[in-house]
């Protein structure tokens, strides 16, 4: 069996990384393992990579620093965040600095197989032309989800792919509602994780970046007991 995708494994405690990068080979996937951010962030630099799963707890640099120098040198490799940690506010961390998803230790192997497939079943979704072009418009605003970056009533915007994927699912169903759920399954894969705080969070990142005023929407509006309506402007 052959997935012909390699996925990096930044994790210190050998036994757990081990662990991993069997299953993950018995699954037919490429495996490199890193055991601290530096040597993470140089094999990420020279090698090709489908998907980094990063440890947050690393000794010298943290998970989250590795992912901001990675996203800062505008590699979009999907990481997925294994952590100790499991507060929401880490969780969110997580995503605000450009991990595409959270996987809160001890979790069993079929869990981890099951996320790391929902990521390339979404990326998949993400890079397949649908019912929106690559650059998109709607009102003053336009996105490029290629770059990843927009362009709105506050100036040039660098988004997360998580950003451009929630955004890209709403520019797919303009004018519906659309519940929490229906978001988590369609931009994460599944609907177990994020919790829906976090949904509400990126809608206020999405009003953030694209709404006149935040405070007041008049696009990406809440839909009380049921989710979200993106309304684009009609000119």
């Amino acid at each position: 069996m052959s997935i012909n995708k390699t996925i990096l494994i930044v994790e210190d405690e050998d036994h757990i990384a081990q662990g991993i990068q069997l299953n993950l080979e018995m699954e037919g996937y490429k495996t490199i393992v890193a055991p601290d951010g530096p040597s993470a962030l140089e094999i990420a630099d020279s090698t090709h990579l489908d998907l980094i799963l990063l440890d947050i707890m690393l000794p010298g640099i943290s998970g989250y620093d590795v992912c901001k120098e990675i996203r800062g040198k505008g590699s979009r490799v999907p990481i997925l965040f294994l952590t100790a940690k499991s507060d929401e506010e880490d969780r969110i961390q997580g995503l605000e600095v450009g991990g595409d998803d959270y996987i809160t230790k001890p979790f069993s192997l079929k869990e981890l197989l099951l996320r790391i497939k929902a990521i390339f079943r979404r990326q998949a979704w993400f890079a397949t032309p649908g019912k929106v072009e690559d650059e998109y418009r709607f009102g003053g605003n336009v996105i490029n989800f290629k770059t990843f970056t927009g362009k709105g009533p506050h100036g040039t915007v660098t988004l997360t792919r998580k950003e451009c994927m929630m955004l890209k699912f709403f520019a797919e169903h303009p004018n519906e509602v659309v519940s929490r759920d229906m978001l988590l399954d369609g931009v994460w894969g599944y609907d177990a994780y994020p919790t829906t705080r976090t949904i509400d969070n990126f809608v206020l990142r999405l009003r953030k970046h694209f709404e006149d005023d935040p405070a007041h929407p008049e696009m990406f509006l809440t839909v009380f007991g049921a989710g979200y309506k993106f309304v684009p402007p009609s000119t």
